[in-house]
């Protein structure tokens, strides 16, 4: 079955590989990773690039990276990461959004485009703000009506 995810979550982990969250991707992304599923990944530190990283090494999943801005304006261990899967050929695209500037309005926007695209969402949040970026794209795609795990880390 061919689908699309969007995976989002905190920026409170570190992007540095950890088995601990590898069994957690591998119980909660692996299930819905098939070869044609779609992943969506908001090109960020921390769980992004956790994600980010995990996928490629441990499915055929195409891997879609969207930035608010361009990869040049994210975190340098994030941007590392989408060049270096790049290279690698394991990115089916970036997605630079063209935001002026980052901020809480250009990131929102690039939450809303991933889930807009998306058949299911899967958040890693970290405690229950709900002024968070995780809860917010989570948020929107409850409203949306579309299926979305909730994996607090």
């Amino acid at each position: 079955m061919s689908r699309a995810i969007t995976v989002t979550g905190t920026r409170e982990v570190t992007s540095e590989p950890d088995a601990g969250l590898g069994a957690v991707f591998a119980a909660y992304l692996l299930p819905f990773t098939t070869s044609s599923s779609t992943v969506h990944l908001g090109g960020a530190a921390g769980i992004d690039t956790a994600a980010l990283d995990w996928l490629a090494a441990h499915t055929g999943a195409a891997l879609i990276v969207v930035v608010p801005c361009t990869v040049a304006d994210q975190p340098e261990v994030a941007a590392t990461a989408v060049r270096r899967w790049q290279r690698r050929g394991r990115l089916a695209g970036v997605v630079e959004l063209g935001a002026r500037r980052p901020g809480t309005g250009a990131f929102h926007a690039r939450n809303r485009w991933m889930v807009d695209r998306s058949d299911l969402v899967i958040g890693f949040p970290r405690g229950d703000d709900p002024s968070s970026g995780t809860r917010y794209t989570l948020g929107h795609a409850a409203r949306l009506g579309l299926p979305h795990l909730v994996v607090p880390v």
